[in-house]
């Protein structure tokens, strides 16, 4: 009867299974052999989720360097928007997300709180804000990335309750989902907005987006929910003196302006858009803020000087336009 061959010894390592041949009874290993063996058990001891992890960090990287300059291919937002979408997935079975549909798949998403989970959060609610400003083609379209963003921004503060960015993002998207869903959600989510702003002031009162976003609230809404153009007004400023190169502060400033009657002020902000060297963000410079200057000059230049000059004088005071009227269905953009 023939002896039984040794038991060889097994290793598992991920997925693969290695028969360590001892030398009994055969050739002893070179130390080339040897060097190559260590070589090929270390490749396979690199964890394929710390892989992925590693290539999510990177999509956020890009992202935020690419958040500046996304007037140069638009299109590439659809791919960070999906590759986002599928880092944040508890796991890539529950992937059924396309860049056609932004229907919110947060339930899919992991509980982890991580660092650089909430640093995924916080740039996905970005793109999706981003995306319904630039890719969107429809309202649906708009509504589903703005819900998201919000959405995610919601998941962002259970983790963290006390971050500025994370009321931040929330508050624009909510805001955005309100403006492009009509005036009556519009008017409903006023409240939360304004809530939001404070939040994000008194916790970090050197946030300058937070500045825009204020001002485009005071000066869009309805005066009884607390629309002020000379609250917007000094928004506005007090971001600018934070941030000189932001120039859809200095559109927004603009147009306080012009609701003033100021319009040698406004034209000086206007043009001081135009003549902007190096804007804060040199995409919503090129795609919004540079084309909604050259309007609102050409607006300003064609009415009559007796018009843009008038004002309707009661007593000592000046009677302004109700402000948020004419401008809530109006899409501001909030740049990064």
């Amino acid at each position: 009867m023939r002896p039984s061959p040794p038991t060889l010894p097994v290793v598992v390592i991920g997925s693969k299974v290695m028969h360590c041949l001892l030398a009994r009874g055969r050739p002893v290993l070179t130390l080339a052999r040897r060097r190559l063996l260590i070589l090929l058990i270390g490749l396979l001891l690199v964890s394929p989720t710390a892989t992925a992890r590693s290539e999510s960090s990177s999509l956020v990287a890009e992202f935020q360097e690419f958040s500046t300059r996304f007037h140069e291919d638009p299109a590439r937002l659809d791919q960070i928007l999906e590759g986002l979408d599928q880092a944040l997935k508890t796991n890539s079975n529950n992937s059924n997300t396309s860049t056609n549909s932004t229907k919110p798949s947060i339930s899919t998403y992991s509980t982890s709180s991580t660092k650089s989970y909430m640093e995924k959060l916080l740039a996905m609610a970005q793109v999706c804000f981003i995306w319904g400003d630039i890719r969107a083609t429809t309202d649906n379209q708009k509504l589903e990335a703005y819900e998201r963003g919000q959405e995610v921004a919601r998941r962002s503060l259970e983790l963290e309750p006390n971050n500025p960015a994370a009321h931040f993002w929330f508050a624009v998207n909510t805001g955005r989902w309100g403006q492009t869903n009509g005036v009556l959600s519009s008017l409903f989510l006023a409240t939360t907005v304004k809530r939001e702003i404070e939040i994000i002031l008194n916790l970090d009162p050197q946030f300058t987006l937070a500045y825009s976003l204020a001002g485009n609230f005071y000066y869009e809404v309805p005066s009884f929910l607390g629309g002020d153009v000379h609250k917007a007004e000094a928004m506005f400023r007090k971001g600018l003196e934070q941030d000189p190169t932001f120039t859809e502060l200095r559109v927004g400033l603009a147009k306080t302006l012009i609701s003033q009657r100021r319009i040698d002020e406004a034209r000086q902000e206007l043009q001081a858009v135009l003549d902007e060297k190096e804007p804060r963000n040199l995409a919503y410079w090129t795609l919004k803020d540079s084309k909604e200057a050259l309007e609102l000059l050409h607006s300003v230049d064609m009415e009559e000087p007796e018009a843009r000059l008038d004002a309707i004088t009661v007593g000592h005071h000046v009677q302004q336009p109700e402000p948020g009227l004419r401008h809530l269905g109006h899409q501001t953009g909030v740049p990064i």
